[in-house]
């Protein structure tokens, strides 16, 4: 069963664990670097790095 925040009785007392917070985030910029390797190795060009990059911050922000 999927349920958003807002959905949660006192979701406004919203809390989290900074440490699995940054384990996460540090996992994605990991495997972020990972894949801007194999698109550099492809000949990717700087400005679709340019636009993966945007787009995997917009993927971050909105998950």
């Amino acid at each position: 069963m999927k349920f958003y925040i807002h959905d949660k009785e006192n979701w406004t007392d919203f809390t989290w664990d900074n440490k699995k917070v940054m384990l996460k985030l540090g996992e994605a910029r990991y495997q972020q670097g990972r894949l801007l390797g194999k698109m550099e190795s492809l000949g990717f060009d700087l400005q679709n790095e340019a636009v993966l990059n945007t787009l995997t911050l917009d993927v971050i922000k909105s998950s």
